[in-house]
């Protein structure tokens, strides 16, 4: 199988990040790939966005990282068929200080993701809002990186420090590491910033940034609470559609047919 790993990262937090990994997660398992998502975040908001309640009597991605624990035995199925998870816990906000001392500390979750290596066509990894360790374990086993941004004032500016790690990331650590684009989150085209900020990112990113933004949506920001991504919750909303066509254009990107495509 060929196997695709995508970090969904930025070191802002407040962007649409976990949103993000959860609903193109769920997309593409929708549209019949088998997709992982593993939640790489301490506060566990991608896992309770699908419906888990972190706990740390759940294997899940500490005892991945931290217990040498094989990957097989941390998968969850999810509501969604074709949809599985690695689940976070509090745990996890200690694991930064327990992997210092680790042998080959970033390369820990790749290695451990070999054993996954014909099982998920997908596995997207929801990063912390960091550029920590946890964030160098994905980065590292990872194919590309998409990055969700706001269109905001400062958002260019953390944008440059997030590209300055990528390219240590493939120095040092995975020189296939590709970026995979830019979506624009929690898009107001009402706002005048808002379209000066797309512009400029647009002028430095060009064709990478993806066509679809994602608007603001009350119906997506109250999905979590449910513990079900937007498509369950309420699939007519705007923030669903807007999901399913930044799938639909990834997807696309991969040169893969998604079922509109196919219809």
């Amino acid at each position: 199988m060929n196997r695709k790993v995508i970090s969904i990262a930025n070191q802002k937090g407040g962007v649409g990040k976990t949103t993000t990994a959860v609903h193109l997660g769920a997309g593409m398992a929708l549209e019949g790939y088998k997709t992982l998502v593993i939640d790489m975040d301490p506060q566990a908001n991608a896992t309770a966005g699908l419906g888990f309640t972190p706990s740390e009597e759940q294997p899940g991605v500490y005892d991945l990282l931290i217990n040498d624990m094989p990957a097989q035995n941390t998968v969850r199925s999810c509501e969604i068929e074709n949809l599985y998870l690695i689940s976070s816990d509090p745990r996890l906000h200690g694991a930064e200080i327990e992997l210092v001392s680790k042998i080959a500390r970033e390369r820990i979750l790749a290695e451990a993701l070999l054993d996954l290596e014909d099982d998920f066509r997908f596995i997207v990894l929801d990063c912390p809002p960091s550029l920590g360790l946890l964030t160098l374990n994905a980065l590292s086993a990872s194919s590309s990186i998409l990055v969700p941004m706001q269109c905001e004032y400062y958002a260019l500016e953390g944008l440059a420090h997030l590209m300055k790690t990528v390219k240590l990331v493939r120095t040092h650590i995975n020189p296939n590491l590709e970026i995979e684009g830019i979506v624009l989150t929690m898009y107001d085209g009402r706002l005048n910033l808002t379209k000066q900020v797309s512009d400029e990112i647009a002028e430095v990113f060009g064709s990478r940034v993806y066509k679809t933004m994602i608007s603001r949506n009350v119906r997506l920001s109250e999905a979590p609470s449910f513990g079900k991504p937007v498509y369950l919750y309420d699939p007519s909303s705007r923030g669903s559609q807007n999901y399913r066509d930044l799938t639909i254009e990834f997807l696309t990107h991969q040169n893969l047919p998604s079922r509109e495509a196919v219809a």
